[in-house]
């Protein structure tokens, strides 16, 4: 006779081998599951990586950077300003507003006399992968064979680590975006609340304010900008111990700016970098963390409803540069006051607005979207890219505050030089049903990942300058 324990034994296990035939069939035998995985190998698709691993030193002075407003002419905007992590990486408005703004987000207010900056703020998410190879809406800054191409040339000085680093180069040098303009002044707080070095207490003690000293210097000697702020940068003490913490090995002449560009592109690369989006888990493997909606939107953003001709491969862009005749919005960029985007570049008649293709990781997070932040909402500007004529001559600038919206360019002949290089690959209409809209959708917010949503953790109390971190 059988043993009661073991009896007991016996028909939990054979309940158990029972429960193992009656588990549901894996996802990934699925019919569109077999579809999505040809589309994945066909694609060459793997989850995007987090980037090479950053000195946790130069992520510490990079932070600091970041959010001091110590680096703008009139210490009165920061990196973050533009590319707030309560905000996503960006600042929510169609077009940035510059130095002497003030507020932060869809708050923040234009400075007397300022212009609009030219384009949207673009988001900094994933940077870190060394699949980049452009930066800028414009691809100013670019990846060449031995040495980054950029607007500086021969001046760009050697010893920068990444091409995000060589992009963090110009912010600072731009008069509208950071730099500021000749004349101005600088208001600074009593000594007491800066930490500042005991000379320069002593000539505040004189006078609340001083000349911005950074505006003052000629737009193409971009090393002497560069001079200038890590003059004010080898005077605080804080950013004295962060650069000696960062290169031990290195004097304090021989640091130029290009070391806290390293510095302030490792702080974007680990703080702004993600991979736990739904698709990114779907490619690792996990095959139930897409919804049946979102897989049937895979295959069409990799089918008829061609994106991926353009928003392709690992970093959903092609990094190629299109004219989707997206409406013409903001200041300009020369004195037509349009923006051709990278015609201004490589001087090439067809490349008359064409811009980089964006990337869509987080796009539910990013807007308002595209290059001047003409569409609020992702749907506006996913029809938009379906019916991309029709979008363009039927815009409806009602979505655009006031600020925004009396910079439209809508003439019949913008209209259609827009429309004169417009690219083959928008230039014909894409149909949908609304299921299959829907489904699009459901895929586009798949490349969000939970972990971007809230950001707010980024934020520091304080920085070394002593400035202010809130706007």
């Amino acid at each position: 006779m059988m043993n009661p324990w073991a009896a007991t034994i016996v028909a939990l296990m054979a309940m158990a081998i029972v429960g193992l035939y009656m588990l549901p069939t894996r996802p990934a035998d699925s019919d569109i599951d077999r579809q999505l995985k040809m589309v994945v190998a066909a694609n060459d698709l793997v989850p995007i990586g987090q980037g090479p691993e950053q000195d946790p030193a130069l992520i510490a002075m990079g932070e600091a950077l970041f959010f001091d407003k110590v680096l703008s002419g009139n210490r009165d905007i920061s990196c973050a300003t533009c590319h707030h992590p309560l905000l996503h990486g960006g600042d929510s408005l169609a077009l940035s507003i510059g130095t002497r703004g003030k507020g932060l987000g869809t708050a923040r207010v234009l400075g007397d006399g300022r212009p609009l900056i030219p384009r949207n703020a673009p988001e900094i998410f994933n940077r870190g992968s060394e699949l980049w190879t452009t930066m800028f809406w414009d691809g100013r800054v670019a990846q060449e064979v031995d040495y980054f191409g950029s607007p500086a040339a021969g001046l760009l000085p050697k010893g920068l680590h990444s091409m995000l680093a060589a992009q963090a180069m110009f912010p600072v040098t731009a008069r509208d975006e950071m730099r500021g303009h000749p004349g101005e002044v600088i208001w600074l707080k009593p000594a007491r609340q800066l930490r500042i070095t005991s000379s320069d207490a002593a000539d505040m003690n004189v006078s609340e304010h001083r000349e911005n000293e950074l505006a003052g210097i000629a737009n193409d000697d971009l090393p002497a900008i560069w001079s200038a702020l890590m003059s004010r940068l080898q005077v605080i003490p804080e950013y004295e111990a962060l650069f000696k913490a960062a290169y031990p090995d290195m004097s304090e002449t021989e640091l130029g700016f290009e070391y806290a560009a390293n510095a302030i592109a490792a702080y974007e690369m680990a703080a702004f970098s993600f991979n736990d989006s739904p698709w990114d888990r779907y490619l690792a493997g996990g095959f139930d963390a897409l919804s049946e909606e979102a897989k049937a939107g895979g295959l069409l953003f990799y089918g008829d409803a061609g994106c991926a001709a353009c928003h392709s491969g690992v970093l959903t862009s092609d990094q190629e540069f299109h004219n989707i005749a997206a409406p013409q919005l903001g200041p300009g960029k020369d004195e037509s006051g349009l923006d051709y985007g990278r015609y201004l570049v490589t001087a090439n008649p067809e490349d008359k607005f064409a811009f980089r293709t964006p990337p869509l990781r987080n796009v539910t997070l990013t807007g308002p979207w595209l290059h001047n932040g003409a569409y609020s909402s992702l749907e506006a500007v996913v029809r938009h890219h379906l019916n991309a004529v029709e979008g363009l001559e039927n815009y409806d600038s009602d979505q655009l505050p006031p600020l925004f919206k009396h910079t439209l360019r809508d003439e019949p002949d913008v209209i259609a030089g827009v429309l004169t290089t417009i690219d083959p690959l928008l230039a014909e209409r894409r149909d949908l049903t609304a299921d299959e809209f829907e489904q699009l959708m459901a895929f586009l917010q798949a490349l969000t990942s939970p972990s971007a949503v809230d950001l707010s953790g980024l934020v520091p109390e304080a920085v070394p300058s002593g400035l202010p971190v809130a706007d």
